[in-house]
């Protein structure tokens, strides 16, 4: 469906902090940190990308977006979220079934430390 997302960050490397672990409880992982950007994913799959905006200017959260990352199992949604909590995101909803999306919707979503949205979800029964 997609090649890449791409997350804006004053800080790519200390951004990679929060998002090696973060995401690294969804068993995604690090692909490359270079000077300026990370990439995580697999290297034939889709990827986020941690970067310095390109036009020099400030990175800027998205008001009304945010990207879903897919757990396997509704632990991993916890692990996500109690770990970015730990390493300094904020709580924009705790884990929880979300029977308005579908019966089996458990989701968690955060704000990194920089104010950018994201989620995990896991859609399986009996994760």
């Amino acid at each position: 469906m997609f090649s890449h997302v791409s997350i804006g960050s004053s800080d790519p490397n200390k951004a990679s902090m929060f998002y090696d672990e973060v995401l690294g409880a969804l068993g995604i992982k690090t692909l490359f940190n270079v000077e300026g950007a990370v990439a995580y994913g697999e290297p034939a799959g889709p990827k986020t990308f941690i970067l310095k905006p390109f036009d020099g200017g400030s990175p800027t959260p998205s008001n009304g977006g945010h990207i879903a990352y897919l757990a396997t199992t509704r632990a991993q949604v916890d692990d996500f979220y109690a770990t970015a909590l730990k390493l300094g995101g904020t709580d924009e909803g705790a884990p929880s079934i979300r029977p308005q999306y579908h019966q089996n919707y458990y989701g968690a979503y955060v704000r990194d430390p920089e104010g950018n949205k994201i989620q995990a979800v896991c859609h399986s029964k009996n994760g």
